[in-house]
């Protein structure tokens, strides 16, 4: 009796049961490169004659030696290309906030469209859209633009489209009005309102965090990555050399610092002696919850399983403050810019906060700078017109 062949083609049912589709594995060959066989999946076949008759013509294609792998044909088959080779360039955090970036921003509204079919009135339209919705489109735009420069350079395109384009000037332009009001940093006497209140929740944690990030204007990444190791109480100095931040499917992982430099801060004495305190209260408190935090990398800022501190706590403490006591509203990373501002205020030069901040880029500090606060920027009116007299 002759032996029933068995089809390599299957079925599969599309997502929300919207009908049943064909599929088949095919050998292409051995890949002249590697020396290995070659082995891909087709489908997407809405017949089983449809699924035999492309397996049949595949398979004679190899046979006869002029099947050829098929030519990317869409902005979202380059990405595909283009992100693996991206992700070889960056850090595994940098990795995960682009390709959010792609799945939310870019690829819903190019990933269709044909390679060939991009030209500046795409990039134009799709830029314009962008401007009306986001605060940072420039950075969508160059993002976009890399999947199309990668294209380049694997010869499915002559030039960049998004070279041509015309940036929008008027975007955002209630945002740009509104930024007065929406300064994220505290004056010297909001500040300390806020951490007066803070030391009223009777959540020590909270408040000598809080109190670090503003008397050092550290990043909050670099602040939850400490370890007691990291401060020298004798010399009141702090050392900042790694960061946490979130990886592939939401871990947290330690890496450098965002410019990927050391840096080692003075402090002073009262927030040191703030951190001592709560150094100790940590070592009784974890006792308790069964952990002995005398360990070499004991984590300054832990949870409850002595593990890295979720970022998004701290949005919950400073909010459940703000809102109780009726303070003025920043976020976290506000506190790092109020930092900013009242070493300028307080007379510290430009090269001081820079290095002080780990600002590779002075013109990062510059930016924060043109933040000053309204006191600021009110003495200053009050001098000049002092100093003029009329």
């Amino acid at each position: 009796m002759t032996k029933k062949k068995v089809s390599p083609i299957r079925s599969y049912m599309l997502k929300n049961n919207k009908g049943k589709r064909y599929e088949f594995p095919v050998y292409l060959g051995i890949d002249p490169l590697t020396g290995k066989p070659k082995h891909t999946t087709r489908r997407g076949y809405k017949t089983i004659k449809e699924a035999e008759l492309e397996l049949a013509r595949l398979k004679l294609a190899v046979a006869n030696g002029t099947y050829h792998q098929k030519r990317v044909e869409t902005y979202l088959e380059i990405y595909d290309l283009w992100v693996k080779q991206y992700e070889k360039t960056v850090e595994e955090s940098t990795f995960v906030k682009t390709t959010g970036i792609f799945k939310n921003h870019i690829l819903p509204a190019m990933g269709a469209y044909k390679i060939e079919k991009i030209n500046v009135d795409v990039c134009q339209k799709n830029i314009d859209e962008w401007a009306t919705k986001l605060k940072k489109f420039r950075m969508v735009k160059a993002y976009a633009a890399k999947v199309l420069d990668f294209a380049i350079k694997r010869g499915y395109l002559q030039t960049n489209p998004f070279a041509l384009v015309d940036m929008p000037t008027k975007a955002n332009r209630k945002a740009i009005v509104n930024e007065e009001e929406a300064e994220n940093f505290y004056t010297r006497e909001q500040l300390i309102e806020f951490l007066s209140c803070l030391e009223k929740e009777n959540n020590t944690k909270a408040y000598t965090l809080f109190r670090l990030l503003a008397f050092s204007g550290m990043r909050k990444g670099e602040a939850l990555a400490l370890t007691w190791n990291d401060l020298n109480f004798t010399t009141n100095e702090i050392r900042i050399y790694k960061a946490i931040a979130r990886g592939k499917d939401n871990r947290l992982y330690e890496k450098s610092t965002k410019t990927g430099t050391v840096r080692t801060i003075k402090m002073d004495d009262k927030t040191m002696a703030i951190l001592k305190d709560w150094k100790k209260k940590q070592k009784q408190d974890y006792l308790i919850l069964g952990f002995n935090t005398m360990q070499p990398k004991q984590l300054v800022f832990s949870n409850e399983h002595n593990e890295y501190l979720q970022p998004t706590k701290t949005r919950k403490w400073i909010i459940h403050v703000q809102d109780k006591y009726k303070l003025g509203t920043i976020t976290t990373h506000g506190l790092r810019h109020t930092h900013c501002s009242l070493l300028f205020e307080a007379g510290a030069s430009l090269k001081e906060v820079q290095v002080r901040l780990g600002h590779s880029d002075v013109k990062t500090t510059m930016d924060i700078y043109t933040h000053v606060t309204q006191k600021a920027k009110e003495e200053a009116v009050l001098k000049f017109s002092s100093y003029v007299n009329i």
